[in-house]
């Protein structure tokens, strides 16, 4: 009979989301992730199959947990450019609130992968997709209440709002404050 598991796989990935999300994943060794994780390397290798497949299933937890804050912030009650400004403070505060700065993984992973690596580019492509779309299907509905005017296309103002947070996410890990942000923000609403 085989030696049981001695850890959650869950909860692995979950430390191992951390890790990749800190240090980004050239820096991390399967050593560090093997400490982190509280297992030897051949441990690591044999629950995941390597670093990088432990990537992957980071990668995939991350933007399941972002797609569903998105979502969920998108489907707050009132007027649709009110809700959008208080996704996109909710997303700048957040990332100004982590001590460490750490951005967004999927966007860390994209400046640190480029095109190099097509599983990557797909996800992070996926997620894009993703957030243009639910930010496309909000303005539409502020179109249909006479909030936005359907003067302007509403997929060109989806794009204008992603390109807006993944800059602001980035921009996060190196403001000082909320100021610049905040700035970005209302401008980019008031546009709409």
């Amino acid at each position: 009979m085989g030696r049981p598991k001695e850890f959650d796989p869950d909860t692995a990935v979950e430390q191992a989301m951390q890790v990749f999300w800190g240090q980004g994943y050239g820096a991390t060794t399967p050593q560090c992730l093997a400490d982190t994780l509280g297992i030897g390397k051949g441990s690591l290798y044999n629950a995941f199959g390597g670093k990088r497949q432990l990537f992957d299933l980071a990668m995939r937890r991350y933007l399941e947990i972002q797609a569903s804050t998105v979502k969920e912030l998108l489907e707050d009650s009132g007027p649709v450019k009110e809700r959008l400004r208080r996704a996109l403070h909710v997303l700048a505060e957040t990332d100004l609130a982590d001590p460490r700065r750490r951005g967004c993984l999927a966007m860390n992973s994209a400046a640190e992968f480029g095109v190099t690596d097509e599983s990557v580019t797909t996800q992070v492509r996926g997620m894009l997709d993703r957030t243009e779309d639910a930010f496309q299907a909000l303005l539409e509905e502020g179109q249909r209440a006479g909030e936005i005017s359907t003067g302007r296309d509403a997929k060109a103002l989806a794009s204008l709002l992603l390109n807006t947070v993944t800059g602001m996410r980035l921009m996060g890990r190196v403001e000082p404050g909320p100021d610049r942000l905040i700035r970005v923000i209302d401008t980019t609403i008031d546009l709409l």
